[in-house]
């Protein structure tokens, strides 16, 4: 079952998710839809759906991992276990860290969210490099070897960005472009193709 949109922010406030928290998963499911959508011309097994709700619901499992200290991808993939979101789980699951990736396989909506949440810092779109540089000030704390993993994984996500934008009619830079009209409609809830 795909959740609307309608539904993902009902399980926003079911599972407590802090104002900024939903603010930057909005952005991030901006992202990710943009690039769905411009992918789905060259890959129509894209899911402009499946991708816009995986991003919605990415973090929905960062509020309880705040006093528990538990992998909040982790949790987030049990709440859409749980809730019958088997198609969003694997999404949510690997939304920090890509389990499964291949540089010449078809691209998968796993693949987008990953990308999209590494371009979103609290809720403006930056580059790959400014969103590092926060994750390694933040979580890095000094930390040679989670320092290493930090840098490693955005090493991947550099990849992932290439194989994307070689399908894609628009550069990465472009989508620090988009407008706060389209964050309105999306709030509402329009404008999301196969959405009920």
């Amino acid at each position: 079952m795909i959740p609307s949109i309608k539904k993902c922010y009902c399980f926003m406030d079911k599972y407590h998710m802090l104002a900024h928290i939903k603010a930057h998963s909005v952005v991030v499911a901006r992202v990710a839809r943009m690039i769905a959508r411009g992918l789905q011309e060259v890959n129509p097994d894209i899911s402009v759906s499946i991708t816009t709700v995986g991003a919605l619901l990415h973090d929905i499992g960062k509020t309880p991992s705040l006093n528990s200290g538990r992998d909040h991808a982790k949790i987030g993939e049990q709440i859409c276990i749980e809730n019958g979101f088997d198609e969003i789980a694997p999404i949510v699951a690997e939304h920090v860290m890509l389990k499964t990736y291949r540089l010449n396989g078809d691209d998968s909506e796993k693949e987008v969210v990953f990308y999209a949440d590494k371009r979103v810092n609290h809720d403006r779109i930056v580059t790959l490099k400014e969103r590092e540089d926060y994750i390694l000030k933040r979580y890095g704390r000094d930390q040679e070897e989670l320092c290493r993993k930090i840098k490693l994984n955005f090493r991947l996500c550099g990849q992932v960005e290439e194989k994307l934008f070689s399908k894609l009619k628009f550069s990465p830079e472009s989508l620090m472009k988009m407008d706060g009209a389209e964050t309105e409609r999306f709030e509402k809830g329009l404008d999301i193709p196969g959405a009920h």
